[in-house]
């Protein structure tokens, strides 16, 4: 049975909030079907931010070398090891998440996960593909970032998992938050038989 219920957490991040493409973004998800049933907008704490990113030793050592390797594409040696590298740009990531504020949402519907995920693009936004948020709306790149010794620009935060998008609701959204209600809209979406469509 397909998970018609299952929920996901997106963020618009400072940088989407700056270029005013908050209705953008939501135009996006609301057009495919999903449903939204909590939204709010605040600026993360550090504490927060940790806690949503909740990277390891070993998630900060791929993140250095990553960058390594990208600089190195560019032709720019980078002197610091992988974990010295990885926490520079998870420092910066902390910087960047709780420079303004961002628009956290939790959205419903059928494999929510994987269809945002879809509209979303690649972690990278010169790597997404034309029709995805990141692909259309920012020219932002590793190489750019790590160059500038930043987090990358990259205008939203989608879950990776349903396991992933669990534990991240939790951190933005208390339960008594998450609205349940019906769209009709929905009746489209799920009624296999339209039942009722001609009343």
């Amino acid at each position: 049975m397909l998970a018609q219920k299952e929920r996901t957490l997106v963020m618009i991040k400072p940088d989407g909030v700056q270029r005013s493409l908050v209705g953008e973004i939501i135009s996006r998800f609301e057009r495919v079907g999903l449903k939204f049933i909590a939204m709010k907008m605040f600026i993360p704490t550090k504490k927060q931010v940790i806690e949503q990113y909740g990277p390891n030793k070993q998630e900060i050592e791929a993140l250095g070398k990553r960058s390594i390797d990208n600089q190195a594409k560019l032709g720019v040696e980078i002197k610091e090891t992988p974990l010295e590298q990885g926490t520079k740009i998870f420092n910066a990531m902390k910087k960047y998440m709780t420079s303004g504020p961002v628009i956290a949402m939790v959205l419903e519907g059928n494999q929510a996960v994987g269809v945002v995920r879809k509209i979303v693009g690649a972690t990278e936004p010169l790597s997404s593909d034309v029709g995805t948020i990141r692909g259309d709306f920012t020219i932002e790149s590793y190489g750019i970032a790590d160059m500038d010794g930043r987090a990358v620009r990259n205008l939203i935060h989608r879950s990776g998992s349903v396991e992933e998008a669990k534990r991240e609701i939790k951190i933005w959204f208390e339960e008594k938050e998450l609205l349940n209600y019906r769209l009709i809209s929905e009746s489209i979406l799920y009624d296999v038989n339209l039942d009722g469509i001609l009343e």
